[in-house]
């Protein structure tokens, strides 16, 4: 992509959110007016909350059943690419991301804008859940194994992606491990992922909200793995090989 002005906006996919997602707006709009919230098919009052900004240009995409964090970014990708974005930051409404990371995944996207950004998490911070910190130990091995790349945080949600190389890649999957298909297929195609370091905010147990479903959803990633290591022996190392050796003899 030859480098032009990058117009980026802010896509924020929200179910049940209503407890964060006034405060989480707040903070986005210090920083851009340009968002896009998917509400996935919430039951309480998050709907209501992200109408009220919608005066301040807060756009709003909404359907009445819940189809997944992997079908509300996909949506928000329709969205942005519709408006004319040529760049999408995905955060989570449920106010553990700093909106002013924003700026640093934007700066870092400037420097080459065919990237993904992936804002990377301090594993270090004492606040994080135990299960956060296994969850992507696991998912960062078997991310290694599919694509050869080590990535610090290969689940965090919070990232800036471009939305030219992302037009005819929507996530296959519908749920959580759809963020993880998605960097693997990006890997696969050799689109560069670059990580850069974010904070992050974990509230004391009590007030956390998680809509992942322990067994359910740590079963469906276990089997996206198994699928996307058989898929990397097949296709995903022979396409990277091919597009190197491509790129290799063509810039010669």
């Amino acid at each position: 992509m030859h480098e032009t002005e990058m117009k980026y906006c802010v896509i924020i996919p929200a179910y049940n959110s209503e407890r964060h997602i006034a405060a989480v707006l707040r903070d986005v709009l210090q920083y851009t007016n340009d968002i896009i919230v998917v509400n996935d098919g919430s039951t309480d009052r998050t709907l209501q909350a992200v109408e009220t900004f919608m005066a301040v240009g807060v756009d709003v995409v909404s359907y009445p059943r819940n189809r997944g964090k992997g079908y509300a970014i996909g949506k928000g990708f329709d969205r942005a690419l519709a408006r004319g974005f040529t760049h999408a930051v995905t955060l989570d409404a449920d106010g553990q991301h700093r909106a002013k990371d924003i700026v640093g995944l934007a700066e870092a996207a400037d420097g080459d804008q065919d990237a993904i950004i992936i804002g990377s998490r301090r594993f270090d911070n004492p606040d994080m859940p135990q299960g956060n910190r296994f969850a992507n130990r696991f998912s960062n091995f078997w991310f290694r194994i599919q694509t050869g790349i080590s990535l610090p945080d290969t689940q965090t949600g919070f990232r800036l992606y471009p939305l030219h190389k992302m037009n005819r890649m929507r996530p296959l999957t519908r749920r959580y491990e759809a963020e993880l298909e998605l960097l693997v297929r990006s890997a696969w195609r050799d689109i560069k992922l670059i990580a850069k370091p974010i904070n992050v905010y974990y509230p004391p147990s009590g007030e956390r909200i998680s809509h992942f479903r322990k067994g359910r959803d740590f079963l469906r990633i276990s089997l996206l793995n198994t699928v996307l290591c058989i898929i990397a022996v097949i296709y995903g190392y022979p396409s990277m090989w091919l597009r190197r050796v491509w790129k290799y003899y063509v810039r010669r």
